[in-house]
């Protein structure tokens, strides 16, 4: 049995590459739909010895599969936005306590502590819909700041500025989490000169605006808020963990999760760092769902282990995590 405190103690890659081979023979023999897809490759644990051994499981499945490790009962289902009359993923999960020591410990990997921060949350089309991990994720760091101010904004973006303007004046820290569109209307109503605010951005226009590039969004939000870096959190419905940047586009993982790159000629063949592919990623803290994601994002990852997202295989089917084409 795995323990799951390993998973939030990694200290290199050696214990991750140890800890990921672990949890992929685990969910190979639990987890019946991963365990035929691993089949149909011919791949087994017993021979698997590397990472880019490591089947990835297409994210498609979540739409039509219960993508589970785990016999325990169901505490929550996640469900992915979609577009109207789109088939939407489910997350089913079985320990929230994981996801809460995820998010949680990720956003401390970053940041420092939650509670440091007034956290104000700018999710309107997240708010309008059931089912979305984002909103569980900031509603939780909410209530952990235990500051009075902390809260969502729907369309009170009046309330929004006023709050902003006297939290940031006071020398309060901030997080503003919102979606790239709020965040547009925000800055195309009010001027701001933000000194202790972080302003992130969770990407997609989820239908409200035409998609921007992301230099051009964040030039426009940087000149909006008067701060000189655009934060942005790169996560998705499947997945427990979430990476951020600091600027520029440019994302790191907690030292549970990595992103690697695969082929876009040839899904089953990984590549070096420096090329631009298909967005695989390893999230050791969905063990008892699916821990080994092939996205549909493209982008590209970088020596040091950060990467970049450059868009989409297929655009007609936008989600929110930072889908931006560069």
């Amino acid at each position: 049995m795995i323990d799951i405190n390993s998973i939030f103690h990694i200290k290199n890659q050696t214990e991750f590459e140890d800890l990921a081979l672990q949890i992929f023979k685990f969910q190979f023999e639990n987890n019946k739909v991963y365990r035929s897809f691993c089949d149909l490759l011919y791949k087994h644990p017993s021979e698997v010895k590397t990472l880019k051994g490591i089947p990835f499981l297409p994210i498609q499945f979540f739409k039509t599969r219960e993508v589970l490790s785990s016999k325990a009962p169901i505490k929550k289902t996640f469900t992915s936005s979609g577009t109207s009359g789109s088939e939407t993923s489910k997350h089913h999960v079985t320990d929230l306590n994981i996801y809460q020591q995820s998010f949680t410990k990720g956003f401390e990997q970053f940041y420092g502590g939650i509670e440091d921060y007034v956290i104000l949350g700018l999710l309107p089309s997240y708010l309008e819909r059931d089912g979305s991990s984002l909103i569980y994720m900031v509603d939780s760091m909410i209530t952990t700041s235990k500051h009075p101010e902390s809260g969502f904004y729907l369309n009170n973006l009046s309330e929004l500025k006023d709050t902003l303007t006297t939290l940031d004046s006071e020398g309060k820290k901030v997080v503003l989490i919102g979606v790239s569109f709020a965040l547009l209307d925000l800055v195309e109503t009010y001027q701001f000169n933000l000194k202790n605010t972080i302003i992130m951005e969770t990407g997609g226009m989820k239908g409200r605006r035409k998609e921007l590039i992301r230099r051009e969004l964040h030039n426009t939000l940087k000149k909006g808020f008067g701060v000189e870096y655009i934060h942005s959190e790169y996560g998705m419905t499947e997945l427990l963990s979430q990476a951020y940047s600091k600027g520029f586009g440019v994302f790191n993982c907690p030292p549970w999760m990595t992103v690697l790159t695969r082929d876009t000629e040839d899904a089953l063949t990984i590549q070096e760092s420096g090329k631009t592919g298909g967005l695989n990623i390893i999230d050791l803290a969905n063990i008892n769902s699916c821990s080994f994601i092939a996205t549909q994002d493209l982008g590209r990852t970088n020596n040091d282990g950060s990467f970049e997202v450059i868009g989409r295989f297929d655009n007609s089917d936008i989600r929110g995590c930072n889908l931006m084409v560069l």
